[in-house]
């Protein structure tokens, strides 16, 4: 299993994320960032997310990517696309109402040869703990199982304030 890296790329306003080896909570202090500066861009018209690539992702990652569906909707965007070959990645994100948010796809043709990596961003675990609570309360938002399946958590982490 490799470790998790993201690249990007964005060209006439059309923007790819590409998630690659194994994405857990330590990239999402990366993740949020570029995020949020993806979304403050006038420039961006539609959104692609690629997991081809992604060997694991963790519930954290997945608040995350959810949430830029629910920003760039909210900016008059088209839902984004996002696409998973993996069947067990696939399967989760379908059990957690990922296709209210995105157009789902099971196969891209593309390679990452013209995106460039997302540089790491490193935060305090107070930080990495907001990020993870604020992206998990987003997976709740989706549907009746996530909030189920992530109440407990939730609770915990906004405890440890």
């Amino acid at each position: 299993m490799s470790d998790g890296a993201i690249y990007y790329a964005c060209r006439d306003g059309h923007y790819v994320l590409k998630f690659v080896g194994d994405v857990r909570l330590t990239l999402c202090s990366t993740i949020e960032r570029h995020l949020e500066a993806v979304l403050q861009r006038d420039d961006i018209t539609d959104t692609l997310v690629d997991l081809t690539e992604t060997e694991n992702i963790d519930s954290t990652s997945l608040g995350l990517i959810a949430k830029l569906a629910i920003k760039a909707t909210a900016r008059g965007m088209p839902h984004p696309t996002l696409v998973s070959t993996n069947e067990d990645i696939t399967r989760i994100l379908l059990s957690m109402g990922f296709d209210r948010v995105f157009v789902l796809l099971q196969e891209l043709p593309v390679s990452r040869c013209d995106l460039k990596q997302v540089p790491f961003v490193q935060e305090s675990e107070d930080e990495v703990r907001m990020r993870i609570l604020d992206a998990h309360k987003v997976l709740i938002d989706l549907n009746d199982s996530n909030r189920e399946v992530f109440k407990d958590l939730v609770s915990t982490l906004e405890n440890c304030r």
